[in-house]
């Protein structure tokens, strides 16, 4: 059974959220939290690894305790302390901490004083006034949960694009692997970057005679099999995930790459100029009457309708086709054109590995420079450091960097803006800093106009310099907060404040579209992976992907510079 690194994320996950509902010791809770981030960002199979032998307690943070868990979550698809917790804990509950408004404290209170353990009886109580006479449970906090509960629904489920990229990359390993196939290629929303997949698409190229549907249904991730042809099918994962694969002649595997990419509005939009040239475009090539004229390559595919090719990010019908006919399409930003990463955690907070740990593994990508930004004191639940714990770990910045030549560590902070929109930290210690990277975390429930005065208020303190995920979005968890982000996108172009787009596949905020947005209002901009570990710098790529579906170019980046425009750069 091949187990992959998400679902045995969603187990740890799971089960921290019924430690936390029945008020575990906190730094148990912490340990599988810590535990399911480590697994899930790790560009390692945890299967390949224990299929090796490998020493799984040598991850960070995963003593031998969790490294055996892991290998019973591989080998038998199950999490026996889950299932033993389960019939304590309902575990319904842990979907109701899903719920924005709803923490554990808050489920646990329910669960104790109404009896709520279902969806069903939440809505019950809400329905009957009953949870308007909990302590702390006010009309505008019931309103926001009640909306969370009619949008269930009718949402459908959509997978973050780092799930399902742990997803992807066993199962591209498998099919590449049956004899006969040639070419496997992920379509879809997927290619495109987005944020959320809701389901794979595959396009797959082969000898003639290869067991290519076959292979497919036989994957042992395969919970069922929607549908089998000779050319198609359609199977659903354990995981939830609708996988569907296209067997395409190698003639046709450019136009059937265009076709499954999508986007569907982009898509018809190119069909409308083939149409006006008396062509026809489907997935099998461009056709002139019955005659194929292109369809082998993407690139020969948008050369038949007299444009450019259109990278995959920018297919969503959002004037990347006028731009392509007016010659005005940019030179999207690549991963290789960062410099430097300015958003990082070490064990000092809620990280997991040392300053040199993370100094290597930021040289190894060939940065010029690492931002170490640790929490400030009011994040508690990451330990955040004051300002004595700060200078010591800026000396110890201070002896690192004497050994190195062409590195540099920024000394920093991810300093927290409070309710009034004061930073955490005073403006002494804020000083002593190379960069200055504020961001909310607390009272994201402000009425737009007071969140907005509160960020406003804090981009005017000129120590600032780069404002961390600014819609404090996390995806499929929580929305952006409610505030007037035009007013905010100005205020950080006239104060000279960066925009983070924060590469954390949890958050990938800004996205793309306000990314874009904050880009036409004249704001400068960074990428960062918001790294808990040396292994989460590799982050960057997801950012680097909401940047390229935003129309960013590296010169719209500030972290392509090196390291001395870039502090110039920041400088208000």
């Amino acid at each position: 059974m091949a187990v992959d690194n998400a679902e045995i994320a969603e187990l740890f996950n799971r089960y921290a959220d019924l430690l936390e509902i029945q008020d575990a010791n906190p730094f148990r809770v912490r340990a599988y939290r810590n535990a399911a981030r480590v697994v899930g960002a790790s560009s390692r199979s945890m299967s390949d690894l224990v299929a090796a032998g490998s020493d799984l307690d040598a991850l960070p943070g995963i003593g031998k305790d969790l490294a055996a868990k892991i290998e019973t979550i591989v080998r038998t698809g199950a999490l026996p302390q889950l299932a033993q917790l389960e019939t304590r804990v309902p575990r319904a509950l842990a979907d109701l901490m899903r719920l924005p408004g709803l923490g554990p404290r808050r489920v646990r209170l329910l669960y104790n004083e109404l009896g709520i353990r279902s969806f069903e009886d939440l809505k019950r109580a809400i329905r009957t006034g009953a949870l308007l006479a909990v302590p702390g449970f006010g009309a505008r906090t019931v309103q926001r949960i009640k909306a969370a509960l009619d949008g269930r629904g009718t949402a459908t489920q959509r997978f973050k694009l780092g799930d399902a990229e742990q997803i992807v990359v066993p199962l591209l390993a498998y099919l590449r692997g049956i004899e006969g196939i040639k070419t496997v290629t992920v379509a879809g929303s997927f290619r495109r970057r987005r944020d959320t997949v809701g389901d794979l698409d595959l396009v797959v190229t082969a000898r003639h005679g290869a067991p290519v549907m076959r292979g497919f249904v036989g994957y042992d991730a395969v919970a069922e099999v929607l549908s089998q042809g000779t050319t198609r099918a359609s199977v659903r994962l354990r995981n939830g995930i609708q996988v569907d694969l296209r067997l395409i002649p190698e003639v046709s595997c450019g136009a059937a790459l265009y076709y499954f990419t999508g986007s569907k509005s982009h898509n018809i939009a190119v069909r409308r100029i083939a149409v006006a040239r008396g062509l026809k475009i489907n997935e099998y090539g461009v056709y002139r009457g019955e005659r194929r004229i292109a369809g082998r390559s993407e690139k020969e595919l948008f050369a038949s309708v007299g444009l450019p090719y259109i990278p995959p990010e920018l297919r969503e019908n959002r004037g990347e086709i006028e731009a392509a006919r007016d010659g005005r399409l940019p030179t999207l930003i690549e991963l290789r054109d960062v410099r430097g990463d300015l958003h990082a955690h070490t064990a000092a907070s809620d990280g997991h590995d040392s300053l040199q740990a993370m100094a290597d593994a930021a040289r190894t990508l060939g940065y010029g420079y690492l931002a170490i930004t640790d929490h400030s004191p009011q994040v508690r639940v990451a330990h955040g450091l004051d300002a004595r714990a700060l200078r010591a770990q800026f000396a110890a910045i201070d002896r690192l960097n004497a050994g190195f030549k062409d590195f540099r560590l920024l000394k920093s902070a991810e300093v927290d803006i409070l309710a009034d929109g004061r930073l955490d930290l005073p403006d002494a210690v804020l000083a002593e800093m190379d960069v200055v990277v504020a961001a909310l975390h607390y009272r994201l429930g402000l009425p737009a106009g007071k969140q907005t005065a509160r960020v406003l208020k804090a981009l005017d303190n000129r120590r600032v310099q780069i404002l961390a995920h600014p819609t404090t979005r996390l995806i499929n968890e929580r929305p952006e907060f409610s505030a007037q982000l035009g007013e905010i996108f100005a205020a950080a172009a006239e104060r000279g404040v960066a925009l983070e787009i924060n590469a954390h596949p949890d958050r990938l905020d800004l996205d793309d579209i306000h990314a874009r947005a904050a880009r036409e209002a004249g704001c400068k901009l960074v990428i960062s992976s918001d790294a808990h570990s040396a292994a989460g710098l590799a982050n960057m790529r997801f950012g680097v992907d909401q940047a390229r579906r935003a129309w960013l170019s590296r010169g719209d980046v500030l972290n392509t510079l090196p390291l001395d425009g870039l502090l110039r750069a920041l400088r208000r």
